[in-house]
């Protein structure tokens, strides 16, 4: 049971260290663009470059690394994230920057995916989701907290110290992965089979859950900070608790709704979308009121995150003993749904103003809701998820 706890911890951790280099330039851009001689848009694009790379990327190594133990491959995915941050840090150049962030971005998805199939191999079976819940955690906090830390760190000193101390973590996670995480056999199925996995309609309609649903939260938080603001009159330092109680919130929503999953996985799929879609379509009315528009950031928080533990438990019992680039895929949705959703966002900011975000957020969310219906299993007779099945040899660590 400690050796359980503790691989769950290094995983968490793992996750806590890659989600925070995701978005950890968006706090250091004008430091960035000052320092290599680019505009602040322009530096901006050192956020999209490991958006593209990761979602591009990802199917593409889970694809060339299918046969893989897993345990191998994560020990190389994060030395080559190490590689990627020591890049950045020593970035003597943009261009040298960007490359440095692409190589960061390469395994993201197929890391994370890891991370979750080995998360629901290493716990009893029926406790998947409480295990994803667990290890995403890891990247709530580094929204909470690491990229906020990073960022002070990286405005007060310079821009380059953040990196390097991600590269720093890295190499710690990487020693403690090696230590903690059991081994595990070359993986059976081939490419072939994760192919036939992702093919299957339930896979596929999960996917586009993901795809379609988590786009209504990156329509609206997006846009949260200059709506409290702009909108609801708080000051930027409220602002800040605001967000802050947001990330408590999505650390907490995680967490439950991963035990939920494990009790009634498709009750609590659409139970999140029906509340995230009411709470989004009211939250126009909601933002004009300061006590109600800050009662919503906090439900906003509980929701948003509250999505993840059902939707990849989801794939999961969909994908049976080819897991790994299913789950991958999901991960490349996650991030474009909130790279698309942003966009949509915008063109709500432009045309119609920061108020309105919510009614388009609501609108994708309830599209995610119909889906969900198709794509998420209605009756209690698969008490687990395949994916608690995905080492072959079911080896629980005790």
């Amino acid at each position: 049971m400690k050796r359980t706890v503790l691989t769950l911890a290094c995983l968490c951790l793992s996750v806590f260290v890659v989600g925070t280099a995701e978005f950890l330039v968006a706090g250091l851009l004008p430091q960035i663009g000052a320092d290599l001689r680019v505009s602040v848009p322009v530096a901006g694009q050192a956020v999209t470059a490991y958006a593209l790379g990761a979602v591009i990327a990802g199917p593409l190594v889970a694809m060339g690394t299918a046969r893989l133990p897993r345990k191998g491959l994560m020990l190389a995915l994060m030395a080559i994230f190490v590689a990627g941050c020591a890049i950045s840090a020593l970035a003597p150049s943009y261009p040298v920057l960007l490359a440095g962030r692409v190589i960061s971005s390469i395994g993201h998805a197929t890391f994370f995916a890891a991370t979750l199939i080995v998360a629901t191999t290493v716990v009893s079976a029926g406790r998947a989701g409480t295990a994803i819940a667990a290890v995403t955690s890891g990247l709530t906090v580094a929204n909470l907290l690491g990229v906020p830390l990073g960022a002070a760190l990286g405005q007060d000193m310079s821009w380059r110290l953040p990196f390097a101390a991600l590269a720093a973590l890295g190499l710690a996670c990487l020693a403690l992965l090696a230590l903690t995480m059991p081994r595990t056999p070359a993986q059976p199925a081939g490419v072939a089979a994760e192919i036939a996995v992702l093919t299957r309609r339930p896979v596929l309609l999960a996917i586009a859950t993901t795809a379609v649903g988590f786009a209504g939260v990156g329509v609206v938080f997006t846009y949260v900070a200059p709506m409290l603001t702009e909108v609801s009159g708080f000051a930027p330092s409220t602002v800040s608790l605001l967000l802050v109680a947001y990330g408590v919130g999505s650390l907490l929503g995680n967490l439950v709704t991963g035990r939920l999953a494990d009790r009634a996985l498709g009750a609590t799929l659409r139970g999140v979308f029906a509340c995230l879609t009411v709470l989004l379509a009211m939250l126009p009315l909601a933002v004009v009121h300061r006590p109600w528009a800050a009662a919503a950031v906090l439900g906003l928080g509980l929701l948003t995150t509250a999505t993840v533990a059902p939707l990849q438990t989801l794939i999961l019992r969909h994908a049976g003993a080819a897991p790994t680039l299913a789950v991958t895929v999901n991960v490349s949705a996650f991030l474009l749904a909130h790279a698309v959703g942003s966009v949509l966002g915008a063109g709500v900011v432009t045309v119609a103003g920061l108020r309105w975000t919510g009614l388009a957020g609501a609108v994708l969310s309830a599209a995610g809701l119909l889906l969900s219906y198709l794509a998420a299993p209605r009756d209690a007779a698969a008490a687990r998820p395949s994916g608690a099945d995905t080492n072959p040899d079911h080896q629980t660590v005790t």
